[in-house]
């Protein structure tokens, strides 16, 4: 099982392919196999790292409180520990959140972003703050399974899309509740964004068009960066990266191509 040490704690990862490295970072409750879709399009051209934040999946679960600069510490470890030098760093949600700090942190480990239905803060809007403090109230009357039976129907609400509820899941269940309860505790309060102008590296804003925040917020905090670019995936909530892939992944080959000289 390929890992690596960082304060104290075992991280998972799983990189397959050759090639410039692109290294992915999954939401909240979320692990490396809900990237499968994107892995399999883009190990053909990149070298793709999926790993398990800290509290996620098979990484190592220690008692909180958490941190989205420690998540982008562990990020940053894991990438000069696999000596790739700069990479592609593509976080959804709460890893849009980590390649946000990463990129300001750390930006020579940081050749691009792509931020997926993220922002760089959880303070200003209040409708995700809200959202937050229900997770956490809705975990301790309903536990795990209540609260990803939930999330599930909101994620996928449409007919049709009963397998990805279930796979959603299936795994939501197996989250350590304490780990969870700290991942989400990390978000509440976490901004950089007064510190966007630090990032000159490329930036793709990913977005669908029925996320839980509207285009028109992702296209606001694009202003206070020097080198962004917006992508809209049609037809697609908050897991678009599962709901709609193949728009997702052209969108992904085609920035990191143009990033590349591939094309």
């Amino acid at each position: 099982m390929p890992t690596i040490q960082n304060g104290g704690i075992e991280l998972y990862y799983e990189s397959t392919g050759a090639g410039d490295a692109v290294v992915l970072l999954h939401g909240l409750g979320s692990y490396v196999g809900d990237w499968r879709p994107q892995v399999e399009a883009l190990s053909d051209s990149f070298r793709i790292i999926a790993v398990d934040l800290r509290g996620h999946g098979r990484s190592g679960k220690p008692a909180g409180p958490y941190s989205v600069p420690q998540f982008a510490a562990d990020v940053a470890a894991l990438i000069r520990a696999l000596d790739v030098g700069s990479a592609h760093v593509v976080g959804l949600s709460l890893g849009g959140a980590v390649a946000f700090q990463l990129a300001v942190d750390a930006p020579s480990l940081v050749r691009s972003l792509v931020i997926i239905n993220s922002g760089p803060s959880f303070v200003a809007n209040r409708q995700i703050r809200f959202a937050l403090f229900v997770r956490l109230l809705m975990l301790k009357v309903v536990g795990l399974k209540g609260l990803g039976g939930m999330i599930a129907k909101r994620l996928f609400p449409k007919t049709g899309q009963e397998p990805l509820r279930r796979g959603f899941l299936d795994h939501f269940v197996t989250n350590d509740r304490r780990a969870y309860q700290a991942s989400t505790r990390a978000l509440v309060g976490w901004t950089v964004a007064d510190r966007l102008a630090e990032i000159t590296c490329p930036v793709l804003v990913m977005s669908g068009d029925r996320d839980y925040t509207p285009v028109s917020a992702k296209e606001a905090y694009m202003a206070a960066l020097t080198n962004a670019r917006l992508a809209v995936i049609r037809d697609a909530g908050h897991a678009c990266t599962l709901e709609q892939p193949d728009q997702v992944n052209q969108a992904l080959r085609t920035f990191l191509s143009r990033d590349t000289g591939r094309i």
